[in-house]
């Protein structure tokens, strides 16, 4: 009797021990993604940013890392090509060359 005890708390113990392998190995994938998930977003930011701040001079730029359109005679929807795609609409201030953002989005497909 105290065999058959002994025995069923160790298979419950290697039953929780393979429980806590795939909980940890679970956790470090979430952890992995979270990271490069923000790495993308920083990076599709920077991407945003770079081509609001050489909008009035569009001519110039010899790589573009965003989808830019006109929406109205100043405001611009500027859309960054990797993904998360990061929607800004801008308004360029054409006397000064200035930009003001005017809002943010992320944009789901």
């Amino acid at each position: 009797m105290i065999l058959a005890w002994v025995i069923s708390l160790l298979l419950l113990c290697a039953s929780l021990i393979v429980h806590l392998e795939r909980l940890t190995a679970l956790r470090t994938i979430e952890v992995k993604t979270a990271e490069l998930a923000q790495q993308n977003f920083i990076t599709a930011e920077k991407a945003v940013l770079d081509c609001e701040q050489s909008l009035s001079v569009l001519s110039a730029l010899s790589e573009n890392h965003c989808f830019i359109q006109p929406v109205t005679k100043n405001i611009w929807l500027i859309t960054s090509k990797q993904k998360p795609m990061i929607q800004i609409h801008v308004l360029l201030d054409e006397k000064s060359g200035s930009t003001t953002r005017l809002n943010w989005r992320q944009s789901f497909d």
